[in-house]
């Protein structure tokens, strides 16, 4: 017998939607934007520029063979589906809406590789010579839901909600 969905299933699936939507807005206008080809200075410490990640953070496991995409594919794939199923169970609106943010998160750098083969990041944040790793809104997405996630866990009574045992 299956299990039913969580209350929270609906909070939590729309804010996949909405981290996706913007993620995917936000990727479109960068793309469309022939300028940040270049780079475009923003403020002393932040740059709009426009880069191609064919790996996963900081451009790790980063290679041409095609081999390699479709595997991060494959991995991102089925670990969005086990948060779905997460999310599925969700105990709070917090815990839904972190599930959200990631899965949409996930979401939209899943679509940039289906379509350009390559996650579309813009947004880079520097000071005195260092860049740090250029990244997009998905990839804000996913770490404040797991920030969320840890909140959560921290703030829940008798050692969290992720360490109860469902009977």
């Amino acid at each position: 017998m299956q299990a039913r969905p969580s209350r929270f299933l609906v909070w939590g699936l729309a804010f996949a939607a909405l981290a996706f939507a913007i993620d995917q807005a936000t990727k479109a206008a960068a793309l469309a934007t022939l300028a940040l080809a270049r780079g475009i200075e923003v403020l002393p410490f932040f740059n709009l520029v426009l880069v191609h990640n064919r790996g996963v953070t900081f451009g790790l496991l980063a290679n041409d063979h095609p081999a390699g995409r479709w595997l991060l594919i494959l991995l991102t794939g089925t670990i969005t589906v086990a948060l779905l199923v997460w999310l599925r169970r969700a105990q709070s609106r917090t815990q839904a809406a972190a599930l959200g943010l990631i899965i949409g998160g996930a979401l939209g750098n899943l679509a940039d590789r289906l379509r350009h083969g390559a996650v579309t990041d813009f947004l880079d944040f520097h000071a005195q010579g260092y860049h740090w790793p250029a990244f997009n809104l998905a990839d804000s997405g996913i770490v404040l839901g797991v920030a969320l996630l840890l909140i959560a866990e921290l703030r829940a009574p008798s050692g969290g909600a992720l360490s109860r045992r469902e009977a």
